[in-house]
């Protein structure tokens, strides 16, 4: 992408597969004249979705990463394969990943929000993740249809109490999961809770 103020002098490519491509860039930007090389994975888009039941509670799926070796609690999220795809193309990729990893989907007279983008780790990639949420959800009949690339272990409904418990206990740390919980935090789109 090109920015005001902001050039690609050159760039060259190490590596690059069906998901990232791995580059290093020359790039003049705004504050500094003489091009900086750095070193970026450039990765194709995602989204983050927060299924939301009726009564309030938020489905995450238990999903082994192979990356740090260890099972986690997260929100379903996914890549978007087509590069130019418009925010219709990107709604349906979300409700899909709903579909698919959790065996839930948008009730009759469900919705799904928008709530913006955010970068996952702007210091070394490009990657942007699309946050949504989807309300109310119901189970399918037929449950998940999960890929066999994935390695989902569980899929359950948690209070917004238990998620809260969950991130304050550090159970829950992924930047999507995390991301996401904050964005719902400040919209005001968590229900309410009721302290006896």
């Amino acid at each position: 992408m090109n920015h005001t103020g902001w050039q690609s002098v050159s760039s060259e490519r190490h590596f690059a597969n069906a998901h990232l491509e791995v580059v290093t860039d020359h790039v003049q930007t705004p504050a500094r004249p003489e091009p900086r090389a750095w070193t970026i994975v450039h990765r194709k888009a995602a989204v983050v979705v927060a299924p939301m039941t009726r009564d309030g509670k938020i489905v995450l799926i238990h999903q082994e990463r192979i990356p740090i070796r260890q099972s986690i609690w997260e929100m379903p999220s996914g890549q978007i394969d087509d590069h130019a795809a418009d925010h219709e193309k990107i709604k349906n990729v979300a409700l899909r990943e709903v579909r698919e990893e959790t065996g839930y989907k948008l009730a009759q007279d469900g919705r799904l929000i928008p709530l913006g983008h955010y970068f996952s780790s702007p210091g070394f990639t490009d990657e942007r993740g699309y946050f949504f949420l989807a309300c109310p959800v119901q189970p399918c009949k037929e449950g998940p249809a999960r890929d066999e690339g994935e390695s989902i272990l569980d899929c359950r409904e948690f209070t917004v109490e238990e998620i809260r418990r969950m991130i304050a206990e550090n159970e829950i740390r992924d930047a999507n999961t995390l991301g996401m919980f904050a964005r719902l935090s400040v919209s005001g789109l968590l229900p309410v809770e009721v302290h006896q």
